[in-house]
């Protein structure tokens, strides 16, 4: 058939945490590009400036920075004078989280750009870790340029007076962030982890509950709020909010382990103990909300200087993974998730993207060997159970993958709406695997659970069509899963072919028209459409609609019938895919 699922959500725990509008123009790669090996193209160049220019510009723009900083770093050394190289050279060693050799050469960018930003950061944080708190501000002081500046100065600042317990000239730093509306949460949130940690209760209280109704949805303000809370006794208002946290987010695996914490009476201990940890908080937050807007390789900086400052981050190491995992870095990714630490709350949500990542690869032996381990050692867990199903119908394991969603079905303590997509994709499963009753019985559950949902009234909708059965109600199905998904060239396309299905030919060739224009490359779409033309005397249009779907190269099967119908047009007028088409999920 030519259903389709929908994507899969890969990111089993999200990790963002409050956007700030920041979208800022910041010179460097914003392509998304599968890497591409630099050294293999200009192996015989290696050792020439020229041939390691090339190589690292390569390498650059497919973001594998630690390669691109070693052929920038080689021709910086043939060329130490040119400014062009140096800069470039130090922000790919920063991106490959190279924090000393980056220092190093910020200090040589300053020598020649005295008001270069990220140096001046740099320097300066490199001033902090060493106590040198008067000279990390005056570096601070001039990078405080454009918004992004501002803000990163600003917070470092407060940070620094903090670790000098001037909690006042702390919050006097911040208070520079009340100018910029969009930077006000992080002038609030930050107040009260200093105030906080400065041991000024009344202040820290009115802060942090100013976050909470500003950012309650936010992961570290309702874990410094709940944190806070539970250090001064109030672990009912703690686990409150903990709690509505957790039922809006799917249960994140931090906050289970802190309402684990309460229920089994541990004693809590301050999230943010130093100044040195609340300044890679600030650099983690603002990471966290760079990789949300157009700056990703500046979130890739953000959070290099965040773990150099705080390494026992799992969260922001997390959060680096995510980003690299975004640009289809998979093995990268893959390098920073193994780093997470086997007790932190985090390892199951990072063994789970290591194996989606190794999946990315096409490494499906790894990938299953992987999810195989953690369903072993978390027998009652869902999470790893469901990852295997998904994975396994990506590759048309459909019987397999069926059965383990049914063991993820049976890990499910309650099923509510949100676990509509198990009973979905265990639907697909059947339907691909010829066991129609049982994926009927699944569709319809999940419209039980989620009623209206698109893809589900797409899919079953469909499936009836082909059926010929309830045809009236499969025909409202997709119309409503057109009314909601109106751009989903999919779902129009399954209209269309039910209407063909149907004889309505004219209605049939109006939708599929329509689907063409918004999937104009699926062989699929396009191969309806040609039939759909035949059926009402346009037969040139069908051939240059079947010469479409044969060239955007179909499955081996579907090619076949494709074939055949360019060479003889629809036998007796009946279309040679009407039934058991191929998947397009």
């Amino acid at each position: 058939m030519a259903q389709r699922t929908g994507s899969d959500v890969k990111k089993a725990t999200s990790l963002r945490l409050f956007g700030a509008g920041m979208a800022v123009a910041l010179g460097l790669s914003a392509g998304m590009i599968q890497p591409t090996p630099a050294k293999a193209l200009f192996e015989g160049s290696l050792f020439s400036p020229s041939g390691n220019y090339l190589a690292g510009r390569l390498a650059g723009k497919n973001r594998d920075n630690q390669q691109a900083a070693e052929f920038y770093t080689r021709t910086l050394r043939s060329d130490p004078d040119n400014n062009i190289i140096l800069e470039r050279t130090f922000l790919l060693e920063l991106s490959a989280g190279n924090i000393e050799m980056a220092e190093r050469l910020a200090q040589r960018v300053v020598n020649q750009d005295a008001r270069n930003r990220l140096a001046r950061i740099v320097l300066g944080l490199r001033d902090f870790k060493a106590g040198r708190y008067e000279e990390a501000r005056a570096n601070w002081k001039s990078a405080a340029l454009g918004s992004i500046g501002k803000l990163t100065s600003s917070m470092l600042t407060a940070w620094s007076f903090a670790a000098e317990d001037k909690v006042d000239e702390a919050l006097g730093a911040l208070e520079e962030l009340a100018l910029t509306e969009s930077f006000a949460i992080y002038r609030i949130f930050h107040g009260a982890l200093i105030a906080d940690l400065g041991g000024d209760d009344k202040k820290a209280r009115e802060f942090y509950e100013k976050a909470y109704e500003s950012a309650g949805s936010s992961l570290r303000v309702v874990q410094a709020y709940g944190n806070y809370l539970e250090r001064n006794g109030d672990k009912d208002k703690a686990r409150e909010i903990y709690q509505t946290y957790s039922k809006s987010t799917n249960e994140h695996p931090l906050i289970l382990d802190v309402i684990n914490g309460i229920e089994t009476g541990q004693t809590p201990v301050a999230m943010i103990p130093n100044a040195r940890k609340g300044a890679a908080e600030s650099l983690f937050g603002l990471a966290s909300a760079l990789a949300d807007e157009s700056g990703v390789d500046f979130a890739i900086v953000y959070s290099n200087l965040t773990l150099d400052l705080k390494p026992d981050f799992p969260i922001a190491a997390t959060l680096l993974g995510d980003i690299y995992e975004d640009a289809k870095l998979y093995q990268q990714a893959i390098d920073i998730y193994r780093d997470i630490p086997v007790n932190s709350p985090l390892q199951m949500n990072a063994q789970i993207q290591t194996a989606l990542n190794l999946n990315d690869l096409e490494q499906l032996d790894d990938a299953r060997g992987v999810l195989e381990t953690l369903i072993e050692a978390h027998p009652d867990r869902y999470q790893p159970t469901f990852t295997m199903a998904n994975i396994l119908r990506g590759h048309s394991k459909f019987a397999e993958a069926a059965e383990y969603y049914g063991k993820a079905i049976d890990l499910l303590d309650k099923i509510e709406e949100r676990h509509w997509t198990v009973f979905y994709f265990r639907g697909i499963c059947f339907e691909r695997s010829k066991q129609w009753h049982k994926a009927e019985a699944d569709f319809l559950k999940a419209l039980e659970l989620h009623p209206d949902q698109p893809l589900v009234l797409n899919y079953l909708g469909y499936s009836w069509v082909e059926k010929r059965h309830n045809l009236d109600e499969a025909i409202r199905m997709i119309r409503k899963a057109v009314e909601l998904r109106p751009n989903d060239g999919y779902i129009v396309d399954s209209l269309g072919w039910a209407y063909y299905q149907m004889k309505e030919f004219d209605l049939a060739v109006k939708e599929l028209e329509r689907a063409v224009e918004l999937r104009p490359e699926d062989p699929v779409i396009n191969d309806h459409l040609g039939d759909a033309y035949w059926q009402v005397g346009r037969r040139i249009e069908a051939v240059f609609q079947w010469s479409h779907a044969r060239d955007f190269k179909p499955e081996p099967e579907y090619l076949e019938r494709i074939l055949l119908k360019l060479e003889h047009g629809l036998l007796d007028g009946k279309a040679a895919n009407e039934t058991d088409q191929p998947d397009k999920s």
